[in-house]
């Protein structure tokens, strides 16, 4: 089992976070997920990791495989991590000649689901291919660092223009976002935040003015829509009579833990290319005071961990309800214990701290750490239980795609390497 190691120890936690990365997560995944003779990754595994339920594959996921194995071919090529650089680097290629080949469509969207040999089809009988913007951007994202990780222009050129079709439906109030389509009358905090992310990925790869200004579009929405004092809203009404409803007042910890370091990120992109990035949603400063109240609204002082939703004044999800299937979900839900939320926030929490040596940060980190690494993973080779009640025991369920996802754990542990070997004194920067 991974041991919780105190990010005021830099070089004990690279370490300790490389040898699970390596040795459970990837191992993992590397021994059951790539399907090597068509392209793309299985990911329709049960939760605990032992049946593999379909051979389909969910455009969403294969992008993101594209972007894992990409950057892992990088951390190989600048010895951050003892692993077969060729082999990710081609396992990144296919899946993304698989997604080129026949995920994108004539509109410039993508089907939303593939057979295993990469026919598209619909998610249901009589639907259509196209289903959510989401999968759009996760293909762009993956295209990005391919073509960041291997010089090939093309897959860049692919990136942006999915990211600007994508953007472009997302103005104009047309972009689908299954699995939770956003009600009427209410916009989503989710829809600017990935074009934040997927945008600033984007402009690294390629310098495209297209890319830079998206971003800067996305931060501009969040400040004027979605961001109050240290507050950010999941979903924000049209209607001021709306704002008594659950949906406004629900919020989503784990996505404004995972935007602070998007937005971070976003800013470092722009200040890079010579474009002024003077929004305090790119300072660090800032952003550690937006993380600590998402810590705090979040955290379960009876169990620990991090609720999956809160009402805005803590605790359960409350308000007003409209009668969308959505609120359901949120009622039903908000007190599980999610994979993803404390996989990005353990390196939101890192990442700022080390950028402001705030203590608060490294508290908030060392208590989600001790957590997190107790309760996720499944043990020696083994990935994680992604999904458990609020007493920590596992749930036989799916959360938005029928999948058990290889992005976020490993995406995470990957970024927080990354960053502390740049925290590393010269000469500790050795893989796992």
């Amino acid at each position: 089992m991974p041991e919780a190691v105190s990010i005021t120890d830099p070089a004990a936690l690279r370490r300790a976070t490389a040898r699970h990365l390596v040795d459970d997560v990837l191992a993992w995944w590397l021994k059951h997920g790539p399907d090597d003779r068509r392209g793309g990754v299985f990911t329709c595994w049960s939760n605990d990791g032992g049946r593999l339920l379909s051979c389909d594959k969910y455009t969403w996921s294969q992008g993101r495989w594209v972007w894992l194995m990409a950057r892992l071919a990088r951390a190989g090529r600048l010895g951050l991590l003892g692993i077969d650089r060729a082999a990710c680097l081609d396992r990144a290629r296919r899946t993304a000649v698989l997604l080129r080949d026949h995920a994108l469509l004539l509109d410039g969207s993508t089907a939303y689901l593939l057979a295993e040999d990469g026919t598209p089809k619909p998610p249901a009988p009589g639907q259509d291919l196209h289903a959510s913007v989401f999968a759009d951007l996760f293909v762009a994202l993956g295209f990005a660092a391919l073509t960041a990780e291997s010089g090939e222009g093309a897959w860049g050129e692919l990136a942006d223009q999915l990211l600007a079709d994508a953007a472009g439906r997302i103005a104009a109030g047309a972009a689908r976002t299954e699995p939770y389509p956003i009600r009427a009358g209410f916009r989503g905090f989710s829809l600017p935040m990935i074009l934040v992310g997927v945008g600033a990925e984007v402009l690294d790869a390629t310098g495209s003015a297209a890319a830079a200004d998206t971003v800067i579009r996305a931060v501009r929405e969040i400040e004027a829509v979605f961001l109050a004092g240290d507050d950010i809203a999941e979903m924000a009404p049209a209607a001021a009579g709306d704002t008594d409803t659950l949906l406004a007042r629900h919020r989503t910890p784990g996505h404004v833990l995972e935007a602070c370091w998007f937005l971070l990120q976003a800013g470092t992109s722009l200040r890079r290319r010579g474009i002024a990035a003077e929004s305090r949603l790119f300072d660090a400063r800032a952003l550690s005071d937006i993380a600590i109240r998402a810590a705090a609204l979040g955290w379960d002082e009876e169990q620990g961990g991090l609720f999956r939703y809160a009402d805005r004044d803590g605790g359960a999800p409350r308000g007003r309800r409209t009668g969308d299937l959505y609120e359901d979900l949120v009622v039903d839900t908000w007190d599980t214990k999610l994979w993803w939320p404390h996989a990005e926030a353990l390196y939101t929490l890192a990442l700022l701290h080390l950028e402001t040596r705030r203590d608060d940060l490294a508290a908030w980190h060392d208590r989600l750490a001790a957590y997190t690494w107790r309760v996720f993973p499944a043990g020696p080779g083994g990935e994680w239980v992604q999904i458990r009640n609020r007493a920590g025991a596992p749930l036989a369920k799916t959360v938005a795609l029928p999948v058990k996802d290889p992005f976020h754990i490993a995406r995470a542990l990957l970024l927080m390497i990354e960053r502390l070997a740049e925290a590393s004194p010269p000469g500790q920067r050795s893989c796992a």
